[in-house]
């Protein structure tokens, strides 16, 4: 949905209002008080709806391939979120949003039942998409929004060259295995290459970190005030509209539905 420039810049302003005068020091607290401490990697074993996720892997590949059938109708992200033109400019990095700060994209999950079924069940879940990296793609140095938030990936598809296409957070490098999950806090600075010549595909989960009584409480009402931020909304609605245009990508018949709205940093990988 195309905004007026006078919104646009209302919105900027409210949004950097909110991450400077709560985003910022909610940060402090959340970093403080994390009940997984404060590492750029973390061990998935310290997350027991892991092991679910992963068991159904293979069933959200399924549904995934039936999408990349028709990969001209996944946007790339730049395309839904203008502010990652800072890190990406081309059709190389493809999302399918599911989720997005607590926004159900409902059309996309109908397409994708048993993918939102067990998705929807991993303890506060955010963000959710599948995250399309093209051959030869290299996402720059960048770092996420807000600690309140642990960033999940689940390897769907993995160039068999698999050392190849990796992803540095800090000084840590990692790599994806397909059926394999990786856990990391995204406001590390952290990049991405995928060096070799077949695609890239994982599920792409943010979720709540894990805290403890009462800084918990404060970050879940940060979340939602993010949430409902101009950046999420600008989000929500382009992939509503880029859903209108392009039509359905699947032969399943879909519903449609929006919800109501402080603009944030690019920051998803």
């Amino acid at each position: 949905m195309k905004r007026s420039i006078l919104m646009k810049i209302a919105c900027r302003v409210a949004d950097r209002t909110f991450t400077n005068v709560l985003l910022r020091p909610a940060e402090w607290l959340v970093r403080r008080f994390s009940s997984v401490g404060q590492h750029p990697f973390f061990d998935p074993a310290k997350f027991d709806w892991i092991p679910r996720i992963e068991a159904g892997w293979t069933a959200m590949r399924d549904e995934l391939r039936l999408l990349l059938r028709k990969g001209e109708r996944i946007p790339s992200f730049h395309e839904i979120s203008p502010d990652q033109l800072k890190i990406t400019q081309d059709d190389k990095w493809k999302t399918y949003m599911l989720y997005m700060y607590g926004r159900k994209i409902a059309e996309n999950c109908a397409r994708c039942p048993e993918t939102t079924r067990l998705i929807e069940a991993i303890p506060g879940i955010k963000t959710a998409f599948f995250s399309i990296l093209a051959p030869r793609k290299h996402l720059p140095e960048h770092r996420g929004p807000y600690s309140g938030v642990l960033r999940y990936h689940l390897g769907l598809i993995v160039p068999r060259q698999k050392e190849a296409c990796r992803i540095r957070v800090d000084s840590e490098v990692a790599h994806w295995e397909e059926g394999r999950s990786v856990v990391f806090d995204d406001t590390y600075l952290h990049e991405v290459w995928n060096d070799t010549d077949e695609e890239r595909v994982v599920l792409f989960v943010d979720f709540a970190r894990p805290l403890s009584f009462p800084v918990s409480v404060l970050n879940n009402a940060v979340i939602w005030l993010f949430g409902r931020s101009g950046y999420v909304q600008e989000i929500v609605e382009n992939v509503d509209e880029w859903n209108r245009h392009t039509g359905p990508a699947t032969t399943v018949a879909v519903g449609h539905r929006t919800r109501p709205d402080v603009d944030l940093p690019a920051a998803f990988s």
